[in-house]
Parts: structure tokens; sequence; C-alpha cells
């Protein structure tokens, strides 16, 4: 007891002598107290190091003030990303340099480096401009800019900047100049799935399998990309097996950032923005979003207000804050809010620095067709119409602008036309206190051969509003009616075909009985063609039905609505569709709603459907759903259980366990158990799946009532770059190669399970293009002879690009030193260790102990100290590593040594 009350009150002591030490040394010199880097006005830490709490009572220790502020820079130039009020900016080497000897080296600012964060101060004294144009004076951020200073993190060589907003230009945040944005580098790239599915069932069986591939090579900023697949189907039933290659897209594009826009030649599909997209072979110029900032992509309204004094400025919506900003005196503007799906009205606060304080509201509701102010969009398409129904490729031309005036008023229109036909699109898009609507009406005129002109109209209204008293959101409501006489581009071009065919173009008669043969549906034994000669037609488009023309539709409506319940209450949800023709009797229609919720860790759900159809059948759907999590761990398995009633089909009950396993839940595994009634039986299924650095792989197995299953699944990605082939993960659209030389196990902390491989190359699978993409590389894993320079990198990718990334990295051995002076004694705590170059190596440990990396296998080390006098001191030792082969028993090697005095001076003596 006594030995306790000793050591608490010893603690006590010592740390209040820490606590009044650096009080007292905070108020003698706080510019001294600069940490990490930052402007010294902008910093008050301040550390003073008791050596007592060192081991030994901190005998035999050198300087340590300079760790008093922290990790010290060294001065130099380093090659650092650089944030303006964190929002990175661009990427340069920037020069450090210490104000006094034992000071932290702080960042230099120059011309080219305020040009870079587009800063420009007003009334710089004469000495200030020389002193910038001077490339041995160094100059702070905070000498430049009232408040404005700058930090440098060492670890992931990033310099952050931050300045006021009075004296910043308008730009938006997450801007990323184009100047920045990265082309690539060449390359050919594979991404594949393949799917291989095998059945049996009444003694047959059956292997269908799947090819996907989206093949592409880039050059330059021109990147060429393939869709394509392949389908294999083995004999059955007397049908032999077939094979079917199907090229689905082939075409090249270009990014054009002078007109933010994205030009596109051979097979792809028009703008859905305002006219019906559908596929086009040809060319096509159009807006692509994607090359806006974040805070500017989707709508969002533009907050406008005027300040009294230095104001800080808060917008909330529905009760959360959406964003805070200090604003100069007088008129403001905020253009850069993140849209937030269907709006809810914003409340503008304004805190004065006198802490008056005002508020307005800022109406906001969304709607698709709803511009930014200011913002335009365009999309002009030629080519030939890509319709697998149509045999003849007739000629389209299509153009569509949309822009944004005022928060209020969104104009769009558009033209569309092929041979035989015009359509005419205007409509504008309104928010208002009551909710956001957009309005639009289409003229066309179609010449079908054997009928009259077909001309006609059609109107559609849209509404999107959240009632903010009731949280009610109603996400899509929209409505259209066209007259009898109005086609769509696409069904004039379809009646076209059916006429050449010699089908009534706009007869609809469904077939109420499938077609079979020998009491075996058609569709599962003839073709198409087989199936059209049956029917008594040389032409069909349904495999089901009977030759059909074009469906005029004369009404759609459509309705989505969410209302939660309470905080504990849970939600409902109601959706509504309900469409007919002119020439079709009775109304496609659909009901559902449902309800979720949660009690403790069980989730569940309640849903009803009911659907009619033209022929007026019903059906009605009922299901229930439970899941609920097997423990409290990240890898325990989820149960789920749901019960689904169909009026046709009967009921079914289906029980499910599903789970992951691994660091990156690489590894997944499920099973389900099935019951049917009315002779479906009884049913089970396993499945498993491994997600490897270099490909993705899945099995399962199924076995019901008469039947069984099972399936293979593997998809991935192989890249050809400069330096070789690598394997990976499924890609999307914008890829990265991470290049870390010997560094092979590397993790990517951006793309689970990947890793990098023995040639010290790893795919990120996926990229944010024209957005800035922070890639991290996770240590853990690494050699022990290898170090990074730095551990994450920052990249603006173009739309399609594949760029590399290249971590500087420092290949050696890894040592552990005990080392002495002449005398006998341990090294000072606290020496720094330098190699033949100059370059810091490491620092001394207690016990004269010393861990180096990235040594050679030869060579010598110098340790430079300052004793309690202030004057200076080195020794030199030399060091020689046995042979990599004679040393596979232990991947680091240790060695003692005695350093030799290299400059004058008396070797410091053991304090008592």
């Amino acid at each position: 007891m006594c030995r306790q009350i000793l050591l608490c009150a010893f603690i006590a002591a010592a740390l209040s002598g820490w606590t009044n030490a650096a009080a007292a040394a905070a108020s003698r010199d706080p510019a001294a107290a600069a940490a990490n880097g930052a402007d010294a006005s902008a910093s008050s830490g301040y550390a003073d190091f008791d050596r007592n709490l060192l081991s030994g009572s901190g005998q035999n220790t050198t300087d340590l003030s300079r760790f008093e502020h922290g990790n010290p820079i060294l001065p130099g130039s380093y090659n650092t990303d650089i944030y303006l009020n964190k929002t990175w900016v661009g990427r340069r080497d920037v020069r450090f340099a210490a104000p006094s000897p034992n000071a932290s080296a702080t960042p230099c600012v120059d011309r080219d480096l305020l040009d870079q964060l587009k800063l420009h101060p007003a009334k710089l004294s004469d000495e200030i401009k020389a002193q910038l144009s001077d490339p041995k004076a160094c100059v702070s951020l905070g000498s430049l800019i009232p408040d404005a200073t700058t930090t440098f993190d060492m670890t992931q060589l990033r310099l952050d900047a931050s300045v006021p907003q009075a004296y910043l230009g308008q730009m938006a945040r997450d801007y990323v100049s184009p100047e920045y944005w990265d082309a690539g580098v060449p390359a050919a790239l594979l991404n594949y799935n393949f799917n291989s599915y095998r059945t049996a069932s009444q003694g047959q069986t059956q292997t269908t399998s799947f090819l996907g591939l989206n093949s592409g090579f880039n050059i330059a900023r021109w990147y060429f990309r393939e869709d394509a697949t392949v389908t294999w189907q083995s004999a059955a039933a007397g049908t032999p097996a077939r094979r079917h290659w199907q090229s689905i897209n082939t075409y090249v594009q270009r990014a054009l950032p002078s007109l933010r826009a994205q030009l596109t030649l051979g097979d792809s599909y028009t703008d859905g923005a305002v006219f019906d997209s559908y596929g086009i072979r040809g060319v096509q110029l159009g807006t692509d979003d994607r090359m806006l900032p974040q805070s500017l992509q989707g709508y969002a309204p533009v907050v406008h207000g005027v300040a009294q004094t230095n104001a800080k400025v808060t917008v909330r919506q529905n009760g959360m804050v959406l964003y805070e900003t200090t604003v100069a005196p007088g008129p403001f503007t905020l253009n850069d809010l993140y849209p937030t799906g269907y709006g809810g009205n914003l409340l503008v606060t304004v805190t004065e620095a006198d802490g008056h304080v005002t508020t307005f509201t800022v109406p906001y509701a969304a709607v698709a067709q709803l511009m930014r102010p200011g913002i335009t969009r365009f999309d002009v398409a030629a080519g030939q119409l890509r319709d697998a129904t149509i045999k003849s490729k007739p000629a389209v031309l299509q153009a569509t602008i949309q822009h944004g005036f005022s928060n209020l008023l969104t104009g769009y229109a558009g033209i569309a036309g092929s041979q035989g036909y015009g359509a005419l699109l205007a409509g504008v898009g309104f928010n208002t206190h009551y909710g956001a609507f957009a309005v639009d009406i289409t003229h066309a005129n179609a010449h079908i051969p054997g009928y009259s002109t077909q001309s006609g109209q059609s109107a559609r209204i849209t509404y999107s509003k959240i009632i903010t008293a009731t949280h009610t959101t109603l996400s899509v409501a929209a409505y259209r009616y066209s007259t009898g006489g109005f086609l769509s581009l696409t069904q004039a071009e379809q009646a076209r075909a059916y006429v050449r065919e010699g089908i009534n173009a706009f007869e609809v008669v469904p077939q109420t009985t499938v077609s079979t043969v020998d009491g075996v549906p058609a569709q599962s034994l003839l073709t198409q063609a087989q199936q059209a000669a049956l029917t008594g037609s040389a032409f069909t488009t349904n495999p089901i039905f009977s030759a059909t023309g074009v469906q005029r539709q004369r009404s759609n409506f459509t309705l989505s609505l969410t209302q939660p319940l309470g905080e504990r209450g849970g939600s409902l949800y109601a959706n509504v569709t309900a469409r007919n023709y002119w020439n079709q009797r009775g109304n496609d229609t659909q009901f559902q709603i449902g309800y979720n919720n949660h009690f403790h860790q069980i989730s569940y759900g309640i849903s009803a459907t009911r659907s009619v159809d033209p022929l007026g059948h019903h059906d009605n759907q009922f299901f229930v759903n439970f899941s609920l999590p097997l423990g409290h761990s990240e890898h325990s398995p989820t149960f789920m259980l749901s019960l689904n009633h169909d009026q046709q089909t009967g009921s079914q009950e289906q029980a499910m366990v599903n789970g992951t396993l691994g660091r990156d839940n690489q590894f997944y595994y499920g099973a389900t158990a099935t019951h049917a009634g009315v002779g479906g039986g009884n049913a089970g299924s396993v499945n498993m799946g491994y997600r490897s650095p270099f490909a993705v792989f899945n099995a399962s197995y199924g076995d019901g009532s008469g039947y069984s299953q099972a399936s293979v699944n593997v998809s991935g990605s192989v890249i050809a770059h400069s330096g070789g082939v690598t394997f990976g993960q499924p890609i999307g659209g914008t890829v990265g190669i991470v290049y870390l030389p010997n560094a092979a196990g590397a993790r990517l902390t951006n793309a689970p399970g990947a890793r990098v491989d023995r040639f010290g190359y790893a795919v990120v699978p996926y990229l944010t293009p024209y957005q800035l993409n922070t890639i991290q590389i996770e240590p853990q894993g690494l050699p022990l002879n290898v170090q990074l320079d730095a551990t994450s990198a920052q990249v603006a990718p173009y739309a399609g690009a594949v760029v590399m990334m290249k971590f500087k990295t420092k290949s050696g051995r890894t040592l552990i030193v005990r080392a002495r002076l002449q005398n006998g004694q341990t090294l000072p705590f606290g020496s720094e260790v330098f190699d033949d170059n100059g370059a810091s190596m490491g620092v001394v440990g207690q016990g004269g102990q010393i861990l180096l990396r990235g040594v050679g296998s030869a060579g010598q080390l110098t340790a430079r100290w300052q004793d309690d006098n202030g004057a200076d001191h080195s020794c030199s030792f030399p060091y020689k590593l046995a042979d990599r082969a004679a040393n596979k028993q232990t991947r680091v090697q240790e060695i003692s040594v005695t350093c030799s005095m290299t400059t004058p001076g008396v070797v410091m003596a053991t304090k008592p």
C-alpha cells in the first residue's frame, strides 16, 4: 500500500511539474509553439520533457528540445498535396525553411504557390513583393493574409492552408481544375464475367453458360470500348447445342473539357433527360455533368443574402445542418450546396459578429428536369436507330437543351426526327413553396405507309414535395396524357417495320393461351422464326404472343409516397402505377403498400401488391420478411425469414443464413431452405464465394422436388500497360493502377481485398471521374526491407481513363544496432543517425539501441547530438551485414558496434 501511495504521489508530482513547465515555456516563447509546421501565430502547443520519467531517471540523454514542438520538419523541398480550406487544389514541390537552427521548418510561400491557391492578396508592401520573388527568402502565409495559417502533415505529405472566406475567390467546393485532370496511360483492358448454370430435371440435364466481355484500349485521350456477350446452351429435349455471339456496343469516346461535354462515335444511347432514350449508331456530343464539382451536380437552389459584418451563415434542412461558412460584409452568394434528394425548404441563419441573428427561407424541391441557375446541358445525336426489333436502320437526328434561369425557373426543349417523322418538345420546371413542378408538351407528326398522317400531342407533368410538418415525401408523382395520333420516334419506326412485314401496325391482338407442341411450351422448343410460322405469321416481336401492333399509350400515372411514423414507429410506403392504351381495352394497373420497422436487432417488413393486366386478370401478393443478426461480432451471420403468398402460385416460406469471413470480408457464404405449397415441395441451396485480389469466385448448389442445380461464376479484370499485365477484381468505367516496387502483399484501403502483386502492381477497380480520389496504402503486410515515402496519393481522372499512381519506395535491409562509445557508455538517447549521404536514418533509443530500415549491405553511419551545454558531438561506426542467403533464419539482423568520436569534444560522462 505504501509503495502504491508513493508511486501515485511521484506520478502526480511529475505531471504537475510537466504542466507548469509547459505553461511557463509557452508564456515565455509563444512563437516557438508552432506544431507540425503551422504558422507561429496559429499555435500555442508546447511540451517540456521531464527526463526523470525515462528509464534510468533519464541518464545519458541528449538535447530533446527539438521534440518539444511535435515531430520536427527538416528544411528542404517536399512534393506535397496542397489543400485550401480542406479542398484539394493540386500537387507541387514546396520549399521548407527553419527560422532558427533548432526550430521545425515551415513552408515558404512564393508567387507560384499563391497562383495555385488562387490567392491574390492586395496592398502588399514592396518588401514582401521582393521576398516573394527571392528564392532564398521564406514568406509565411500568415504574413500575407490576416488569420491565414498553414499546417503540414509529414506522414501524408499534405499541406493544408486555412484562409478566411473573405479573402477567397468564388470557387465551388470539391472543385478540381481541368489542368489537374489525369488522362491516364496507354493501356488495354478487359473486364469479364463468366457464369455456367447446370440443371437436371426429370432425367434431362442442360448446361447454359454466359460470358460477358467489356474490352477496350486507351490512346492519349481517345478511349475505345466494346461490350459483347457469348452464350452457350447444351443440347436438350432433342434440340441441338447452340452458341451465340452478340456485340452490344462498340464506340470511341473523347472528353472535351472546354465544352464540359463528351464526344462519342459508334454505338451509344441518347440522353434520356428530355426525350426517351434509345440506341443510336453514329455521333453524339453531350454534356457530361460529372465534369462539374459534386457540389454543383444535381439541383439545389442558390442562396442570396446580405451580411452586415464578418458573419457566420448556416444552412439547415429539416433540422439538419447542410452548410456553414463565414462571409465578409455585404452581399453574399452560396451556389455550391450539395443536392439532397427531393428537397425540403432551406432555413438560412446569418449570425453577425455582434450577435445579431437574421433568418430567411429558400424554397427547395426537386424534380429531374430542374437545373441550377446558370447551368446549361445539351445533347446532339445523329446516326442510325439501333433497335433489335427493327431490321432496317433509319437515320435519326435529335437535339436537346436545358438551362436554369433562376431558383424558380428552368427551361428545356428538344427536337427529334427521322425519315417521315418529326417531334418538337418544350417544357418548364418550377421550384416553389408548394413543391417542384415540371410541365412539358411534345408535338409529333409521323407518316406511316398505308395510313393517314399520324399527328398528336403528349403532355407530361411531374411533381415532387416533402411536407415538413408530417415528413411526408412525394418522391415521384408523374402523369402523361397522349392524344390518339401521337407516336414517339421508336414507335413510328416500329410501325413502319410492321407495315413492311404486312402486319396491321396499330392492331394489338394478345394471345390468351400459350402455344404448345406436344404439351410443351413452344417458347422452350422453337426459335422465334419457328414460333412465328406456328402462329401463321412471318414476323413476331414476342415469342409468347401472336403478331401484335404498336401499343399507343393514352395515359400513364406514377406515384411514390413515403411516410415516417415517428422515431420508433417505422415508415409506411405506397407505390401506384396505372396505364391504358388507345388501341387496347382495359388498364394495366399495380398497387403496392408496405411497412418497415425494427425492434432492437430485428428488422421486419410487410407488403401487399395487387396487379390487374389489360385482360382483367387479377393477382394479389403478400410478403412478410424478418432479419436478425446471430451475434454481435463483425462476422456474425444474419438470419432472414420470408413468407410469400401469391394468388396464382400459392404460398412459399423461405429461411436464409448469410455471412462473411476474413479481414476484408473476402469470404462469404449462405444457405437457403424453401417450402412451397400446391405441390411445390421442399428445396434447399448453398452458396459460397471468395473475393481474391485478382478475381471473384462464386459457386452454388441447390436441390428440390424433382430437380437439382449447380452453378459457378468467375469475374475479374485484366489490364495490359507499359509495366506488364495486371489481374484484378471487376472494374468500373474508370480505374487506377498502383505501382509500389518491391512491395508485394501491401493492401489498398480503397479496394477491399486488393493487394499488390509480385511485380509491384495492383488494380484500383473504381474511381470517380473528374473528382479527387484518394488512394491509400496500408503498410501492414509490407516486407520489412521496404519503406514508403508516402502512404497516399490523389488523382482526378478523366472518365474512362486508366491512371497510373507510382509510389516511391526504398528497399534495403532492416538492422538493429546496439551502439556504445569508446568509453563503454551507450549512445545518448535521442541522438540522430545519418547514412553516408547525410540522410536521416533514425534516432537512438534507450540503451543505445537503434532500429534502422532501408540500409545497404555495408556502409558507415554517423550519430550526432548536443550535450546540455549546447556543444555538438558526433561519432561514426562501420557495419557489414551477412549475405541474405546466410541470413534466411531471420529478417532482422542485430549487431553490436563501437562508435568512434569524429569531432573534438569530451565524451559525455554518465550522470550520477
